[in-house]
């Protein structure tokens, strides 16, 4: 499906993602549409995003994604089924769909997803304003902001992830999991809820202290043992340090891309999914990845 002559709607790749989706959302909200070219909603859908975002006049960007010759950020989002519709800002998910949609679905869907109401424009910048203070290792503040926000709307899965975060991040599984039950049913399936809950199962499995050091030692005596760098990585993950873990899986990958039939790579895209899709770790991490990958 063409995009020629459309001023706001572009074509992605694997390889661009970062820069076109993430990074852009930064100052203007972006659509992603993954579709393939043997989908026939894709084809009922596509004119009809199409137009509603030109019709925005640049207030919104849409980038169109062919799964079948670019499907890793497709496979890390959770897509199943095409045509399916993600909304971007400020460098995260914010919202989506599958299916083909009528067209005063996807213009609601546009209009939600620009603040159409300054309640909608408030509670957009407390979300910011939580990831920022949680990023910034302030969990406390994240918490109390996020709390805050669910007065207000008791269903917003933002919201209810990063209070999950918050909780995980102290250490409380078990509020962590009872938090994410607010998810609404047909939401519980959104990355960002299910990175939430691969994090819990990583955490699951955390390591004691002297089974980590004891796997630090082996990977000091044989640093160029995949295998026992691997088993390191995995207890940095489930530790909930998730730099540790990525630095050890890319120094893997940067020896051997397709180690293990790619047991690293795949490893290294659930630590991605486990820290969330904002997290500098992840984004960092994707940079490293793709450059490695596309080099």
């Amino acid at each position: 499906m063409a995009t020629a002559g459309l001023q706001h709607t572009s074509d992605g790749t694997d390889a661009g993602f970062m820069a076109d989706v993430v990074e852009a959302s930064m100052t203007q909200p972006v659509i992603v549409d993954f579709w393939a070219p043997w989908c026939g909603p894709c084809r009922t859908l596509s004119p009809i995003l199409e137009k509603a975002v030109e019709a925005k006049k640049g207030a919104v960007k849409l980038v169109k994604i062919n799964t079948e010759e670019h499907n890793a950020y497709a496979s890390q989002l959770g897509v199943r089924s095409i045509p399916a519709v993600y909304a971007f800002h400020k460098g995260r998910p914010v919202d989506g769909f599958m299916g083909a949609l009528p067209e005063s679905q996807v213009t609601s869907f546009i209009e939600r997803l620009l603040g159409g109401t300054d309640n909608a424009q408030v509670i957009a910048e407390a979300l910011g304003q939580a990831e920022a203070a949680s990023q910034s290792g302030d969990i406390a503040l994240a918490a109390e902001i996020y709390a805050a926000i669910l007065q207000e709307e008791p269903e917003n899965v933002p919201a209810i992830a990063g209070l999950a975060r918050c909780y995980l991040a102290n250490g409380d599984t078990d509020r962590a999991t009872a938090t994410l039950e607010m998810v609404p049913e047909a939401r519980k399936n959104d990355s960002i809820v299910k990175g939430v809950r691969l994090a819990i199962e990583m955490a699951a499995e955390a390591p004691a202290p002297t089974e980590l050091d004891a796997a630090l030692s082996a990977v000091s005596a044989s640093p160029g043992d995949h295998a026992k760098r691997f088993e390191l990585a995995e207890q940095y993950a489930a530790a909930g340090r998730y730099k540790d873990a990525v630095d050890h899986l890319l120094i893997i990958l940067s020896a051997k891309l397709g180690w293990e039939e790619g047991k690293a790579k795949d490893k290294l895209l659930k630590v991605f999914e486990a820290a969330g899709p904002t997290d500098p770790v992840t984004v960092e991490g994707r940079r490293r990845l793709a450059s490695l990958m596309f080099a």
